[in-house]
């Protein structure tokens, strides 16, 4: 069947709406410090502004896929889409903190049809190499977008105030609202309400859940992206109000999590040329495990610096993109027929873990440090316990991902999820 859309406004459509989720985000972080003295609150309830933003994106990620291919792509992303704009319009006249939150987890709604949708229009016309070019091209433009998307935020609060952060937030929102309903055409052919019903979506995430193969690389995969989710709450308490640097600067900090993290990507496409996926898993989480005692062991008995708090965040960075394909081939293999079901609840595991580590460094630390030096180190151990305590039948049929499909399992931080029917193909293609 022809595409209805040309590749690259696929891609452009794509990485549109799924960058939506990260950049909302990334947006935010330098104006958490500030929104403690604005709206006269705690440090606590400024963090759980982001949970209850994870905690939506995590649930309504669930829904977003099964709607979808029961009502078709464009409604429930016009739908979700909206509720975004509502919750931006809500977070930009917000007079308390009571009414952040609520504009937050309106945001977090909002934003997990981008995810879902995404990867639907890309699979609706496109297979193989064409499905991969595009792919490519929205992982570019994911890591992109919260890379540079703190440095936005931090000088749009040095320059303009918190209001305007949520105000391009809106705007953004309403341009996504317009692409889909004047440039997007509608990908999915057949509509099938059944794919909605909730006895349906039930067996199949419990399926997923009984499955060592599945929940081994989801749990690796959820402490590795999760613990990005998790220092976005932290590391701004700590790199601002703890180390003295103004939003602006921890904008450009945080340049060098994505900047180790591309890099680690490109170590990984070459290794994958001539290493089996999985054999990466554990030199990553060799690195994880170091990052571990930098947050653990060096913060708490080194002088802090930008060096000593920023120095485990790349080590991190670089060790999740050597752990991250292999363990979503690992979650993802097995599962052709309730692909989109999988890789759902694997961007749910990863948000909701790192929903976890942030509400538990909200409600049970004081000290955004204790938190980072505790919290991280947990997340660490929980990821190699998964690993090498977890066994599965299915990993000794793993191979290697196409470097030219790598895309689509080195997901950035931000992407939360990969495409399950690309990597699906490769392992297929491994085992003939």
């Amino acid at each position: 069947m022809k595409p209805l859309m040309s590749e690259t406004r696929t891609a452009v459509i794509g990485a549109l709406i799924v960058a939506l989720g990260s950049v909302s985000m990334a947006l935010y972080t330098p104006a958490m410090p500030t929104l403690v003295e604005v709206l006269q609150t705690t440090p606590a309830a400024i963090k759980m502004s982001l949970s209850v933003y994870l905690f939506g994106f995590a649930f309504a990620q669930l829904v977003c896929g099964p709607l979808s291919d029961a009502f078709g792509r464009r409604p429930v992303a016009l739908g979700f889409f909206s509720i975004y704009v509502l919750g931006s319009v809500i977070a930009v006249f917000s007079p308390s903190i009571t009414w952040l939150l609520v504009g937050r987890a309106l945001q977090g709604i909002g934003v997990a049809a981008g995810v879902a949708i995404s990867r639907a229009i890309v699979r609706d016309q496109f297979t193989g190499q064409s499905s991969a070019r595009i792919m490519n091209l929205i992982g570019l433009m994911l890591a992109v977008g919260p890379a540079v998307s703190p440095t936005i935020g931090g000088v749009l609060l040095s320059t303009l105030g918190w209001h305007s952060i949520f105000l391009v937030m809106a705007v953004y929102g309403i341009v996504a609202v317009l692409v889909m309903g004047f440039w997007c055409i509608e990908t999915n052919s057949a509509p099938d309400p059944t794919q909605a019903y909730p006895g349906q979506i039930l067996r199949n995430y419990a399926m997923l859940l009984v499955d060592k193969g599945f929940m081994r690389g989801s749990l690796v995969l959820g402490c590795a992206v999760g613990a990005f989710y998790t220092m976005a709450v932290i590391l701004p308490f700590v790199v601002m109000e703890k180390i003295g640097l103004t939003p602006t600067q921890f904008g450009l900090a945080m340049l060098a999590q994505a900047g180790f993290y591309a890099l680690g990507a490109a170590v990984t496409g070459r290794l994958l040329r001539r290493i089996e996926v999985m054999r990466l898993v554990p030199i990553g989480l060799m690195l994880i495990a170091v990052s571990a005692l930098g947050f653990g062991i060096g913060l708490r008995l080194l002088p802090l610096s930008l060096y000593t708090a920023m120095g485990p965040v790349v080590i991190w960075a670089f060790g999740s993109a050597l752990v991250i394909p292999g363990a979503t081939t690992g979650a993802l293999a097995g599962f052709p027929n309730v692909a989109g079901a999988a890789s759902a609840l694997a961007g749910f595991l990863q948000i909701g873990v790192g929903l976890a580590g942030s509400a538990i460094a909200a409600m049970l630390f004081s000290d955004p440090l204790n938190a980072l030096a505790t919290v991280m180190p947990s997340m660490a151990v929980l990821a190699v316990l998964a690993h090498f305590g977890i066994r599965s039948k299915r990993e000794s049929r793993l191979f290697a991902i196409a470097p030219e499909e790598l895309e689509t399992a080195v997901d950035p931080a931000g992407a939360v999820g990969a495409g399950g029917e690309e990597i699906e193909r490769a392992v297929h293609r491994g085992n003939r």
